[in-house]
């Protein structure tokens, strides 16, 4: 038999370590190699069995090297989940024996919007793992989520991997959810559930039986205090799709998006409206960012801003207030606080505004997280909003990148932010100068106002 080894690995980056260092010399962060025991003998029976496959098939397979040109360029065959946002942020649907990973907040709606999914998907014999709830608690949420429930969905409460494989073999189901990794331990190793070890040797076997069997995997991890996904940085480079379910408690708008995906794009965005019977699907975000009616309120900027393909407008708050303590406060919820710190210099320094004995807040309404650079306009355009107390004409929005030297740079798919524009009944809009080089304006029945500097931009909302 075997010995067993001891090795040491940064919880940050998954570097592996002979003996504990201090400081990682990979990522450079300080106490984050834990010891991990390797079996001697790692792996289930079941997944031994799965390897075993893999390699007879390969072996047997006749591989041999090929040209890149006479290699075949079709897309992966897809399955529907028949949730539209959740396939976008997939890149069209699950793909056959890939592993999916999908993290977030405790109570953000996880489970939910697994349970959710997989009963629209009547269809596939699934297998769901639950290793947090019990099997009644599983059936509360279904009944409340769906009000006919099929025959397709099997619950198995268990913590064994082990077990769970001879389940998979007894069950042979076509798709299988395990809630959630870190619950789940193999009697080869020795150590607690959701330590290194246990999860990294898990995540390992349940890839192996994805490979070799052909069946998608579903893997919900905890996220740690600092945001990220708990146990190794090996489990997110194990897996083929990394997908965070992001959003606020006390709001109602849960946002989907892939940080990882092997079969897809990684710039999607997957939106949906928490409700007592589940998560909808939101197709229009627009109309429900921009529901109320802010005529009047000034540090209120409308931007069209782009996530993935689809472009949604969303509403920019700013709030400038003298600063009680002498030291300025800069705050911003869903946006860039480094961002906003260089758009507050130039705003001071391009546009002759002195903001610095001023408090400046920034809130993208709706609880959502903005990473689109078309947004510094309109951050702009809020803050000075805000700062002289006079509002912005309602009908206005606009799209465009500001520089260190206040030029206004273009942005991507000026043309599909428009129609958006457009679409919801925007009488005017601010666009960069370079992007009206080919395009045909005429076509549109929405005026646009192309600005080269933020100068001209802010004439055109304030006179």
């Amino acid at each position: 038999m075997a010995k067993d080894k001891i090795a040491y690995v940064c919880s940050n980056c998954g570097q592996e370590s002979a003996k504990w260092v201090g400081k990682c010399p990979s990522c450079g962060q300080w106490n984050t190699f834990s010891e991990i025991r390797i079996s001697g003998e790692t792996g289930s029976m079941a997944a031994k069995q799965a390897a075993a496959n893999v390699h007879k098939a390969m072996s047997h397979s006749g591989a041999r090297p090929m040209l890149l040109r006479d290699i075949s360029s079709k897309d992966e065959p897809r399955i529907d989940t028949h949730d539209t946002e959740l396939n976008r942020v997939l890149g069209g649907g699950l793909v056959k024996g890939s592993i999916v990973l999908l993290g977030g907040e405790p109570g953000i709606g996880k489970s939910t919007l697994t349970l959710q999914t997989i009963l629209n998907m009547p269809e596939k014999r699934i297998l769901y793992v639950s290793g947090e709830e019990s099997a009644h608690q599983l059936k509360m949420r279904a009944e409340r989520i769906s009000k006919e429930l099929t025959d397709n969905v099997m619950i198995l409460c268990e913590t064994s991997l082990d077990d769970i494989f001879r389940h998979i073999s007894d069950v042979k189901p076509e798709f299988v959810v395990i809630d959630s990794i870190q619950t789940i331990s193999t009697a080869d190793v020795d150590s607690s559930p959701g330590s290194l070890s246990q999860v990294r040797e898990c995540a390992s076997a349940l890839l192996r039986f994805a490979k070799s069997s052909g069946v998608p995997v579903l893997l919900i991890g905890h996220i740690t205090k600092e945001g990220t996904l708990a146990g190794p940085k090996i489990l997110e480079h194990i897996v083929d799709t990394v997908i965070q379910f992001e959003g606020d408690n006390h709001y109602m708008y849960r946002i989907l998006r892939s940080t990882k995906n092997r079969f897809g794009s990684t710039s999607e965005l997957g939106i949906y409206e928490m409700q007592q019977q589940g998560l909808r699907q939101v197709s229009n975000p627009s109309e429900l960012l921009l529901s109320q009616d802010h005529a009047g309120l000034s540090g209120i900027a409308i931007s069209s801003a782009i996530e993935g393909v689809r472009p949604f407008l969303v509403e920019t708050q700013a709030l400038v207030s003298t600063a009680a303590y002498g030291t300025p406060q800069r705050s911003a919820t869903g946006f860039d606080q480094r961002r906003l710190n260089m758009l507050l210099a130039v705003l001071e320094k391009r546009v002759g505004f002195k903001l610095v004995q001023k408090d400046v807040f920034i809130n993208i309404a709706g609880g959502l997280r903005v990473t689109d650079l078309a947004m510094d306009l309109s951050v702009i355009a809020a803050v000075l909003s805000s700062n002289v107390d006079t509002a912005i004409e309602t009908g206005w929005c606009m799209a465009g990148e500001v520089g260190l030297s206040g030029e206004v740079r273009p942005v991507s798919r000026i043309a599909q932010r428009i129609a958006e524009a457009e679409k919801l009944g925007f009488k005017d809009m601010i666009i960069p100068a370079l992007n009206t080089q080919g395009l045909n304006t005429k076509k549109y029945n929405i005026t646009l106002h192309p600005v080269r500097k933020v100068e001209e931009a802010l004439r055109c909302l304030f006179g």
